[in-house]
């Protein structure tokens, strides 16, 4: 049995932190916003008061946080109580630019660091069906594998420590493609229904072909019935298309399918839907 932190239990974390406990691991929890951990009592979590105090008799601490800044103040906050030795996975999507900066504080405090960013929305999360991409030293594979392996269905070790940011960046170049697929056929569905056609029509032409995919069909079916509960909200996914600008502007490549994406997030952001599923970037084809 592993004794894990777990920090921050927004959609993604907290069908972590029930995932970990079904496969026998102790956990303790905690949220800025301690109604949002508190439902995790229920499944057996202890809900601390504090980072430190959910830290403190950790092995393992994850961090499913919203951005490498909420990281580093919240692990600061509880920097009193960590140990050395301590293996720390930063499982929450934050800037490439971010990852040396959390990785050298954890080293000053003698904690492991581990970029491990995960693939995946609100359904793989609770099915334990995520997707790891981690980098990190080979002596904290062994302590985390097996919670990967409870959160996940498959994790990819890639080359470098963790300061290396592998996990990351390559995190955000498939992020990247989920969020510009999903405004691509929020356009054609609204295109189909601009243009005088009942929009369930683009399913019939689509499915089964070769542009057919699993994940067409979920984000099709969602737009079609203006059922926008969320899965990956419109804010988060708005929140990566800035992270991809500007990794992708410091290695010099363009990204104009990702930017207009943003764009049009920040539209249904205005109008008052950031809270919905990102497929909800259907709505900003159309006046407010």
């Amino acid at each position: 049995m592993t004794e894990v932190a777990v920090l921050g239990t927004g959609i993604m974390g907290a069908a972590m932190a029930r995932n970990l406990l079904r496969h026998g691991n102790q956990v303790t929890v905690w949220n800025r916003t301690r109604s949002r951990a508190e439902p995790l009592a229920a499944d057996g979590a202890a809900v601390a008061d504090s980072p430190g105090e959910a830290v403190v008799d950790a092995d393992v601490v994850i961090t499913m946080l919203n951005d490498g800044d909420t990281a580093l103040s919240v692990l600061s906050d509880a920097a009193g109580a960590l140990r050395r030795g301590q293996v720390w996975a930063q499982m929450g999507t934050v800037a490439v630019a971010s990852v040396p900066v959390l990785a050298g504080f954890a080293a000053e405090h003698g904690v492991v660091f581990v970029d491990a960013p995960v693939q995946g929305t609100r359904q793989p999360a609770e099915q334990g069906k995520l997707i790891v991409l981690a980098a990190g030293p080979p002596d904290a594979r062994a302590v985390l594998d097996p919670l990967f392996d409870a959160v996940g269905s498959r994790t990819l070790w890639l080359d470098g420590d963790g300061a290396s940011g592998a996990g990351t960046r390559l995190k955000l170049a498939a992020v990247s493609y989920a969020i510009s697929l999903t405004a691509v056929v929020a356009e054609s569905v609204a295109l189909a229904k601009g243009l005088g056609l009942d929009p369930a029509l683009l399913g019939d032409v689509l499915t089964g072909g070769p542009l057919d995919s699993v994940y067409l069909q979920m984000k099709m079916k969602a737009m079609l019935a203006e059922d926008f509960s969320p899965s990956f909200a419109v804010d988060n996914a708005e929140k990566n298309t800035r992270l991809i600008h500007d990794a992708a502007e410091d290695a010099g490549i363009r990204v104009d399918v990702n930017d207009a994406a943003g764009e049009r997030f920040r539209r249904v952001i205005a109008q008052g839907h950031g809270g919905e599923d990102m497929a909800a970037t259907y709505r900003a084809s159309f006046p407010a």
